[in-house]
């Protein structure tokens, strides 16, 4: 039997892998001021990316919404990214157009409430 978090296996991976590189660009950001910006635009994405894997381990009715939701956070946060030279913020920006694409399929067919 297929437990209700298996089916979003994948996508769990997807969003695991880009809260980590979205944890460590913020975190190779901080510190540089011209850098502020990337930074807490990362922290914010690592912690929806966070808490839809947690919503997804949960099989809640919740995941269309926020996989919705944070489809757009992580786009948001990859152009950010891109305007940045570093290996860490390409890194970040390729981990979170990944991300968004799952997400964005997730939101099509997960259960809403």
């Amino acid at each position: 039997m297929l437990l209700q978090h298996e089916e979003y296996q994948s996508s769990f991976d997807k969003a695991i892998a880009c809260m980590v590189e979205c944890e460590h660009c913020a975190e190779a950001c901080m510190g540089n001021p011209d850098m502020t910006k990337c930074a807490r635009m990362c922290l914010d994405t690592a912690e929806g990316c966070r808490s839809l894997a947690t919503l997804m381990v949960r099989g809640s009715y919740f995941i269309a919404p926020h996989a919705k939701a944070c489809a757009e956070v992580c786009e948001t946060c990859a152009n950010e990214c891109e305007k940045h030279s570093s290996s860490h913020c390409k890194k970040c920006a390729e981990a979170c157009r990944t991300a968004a694409e799952a997400y964005r399929q997730i939101a099509k067919v997960a259960v809403s409430a």
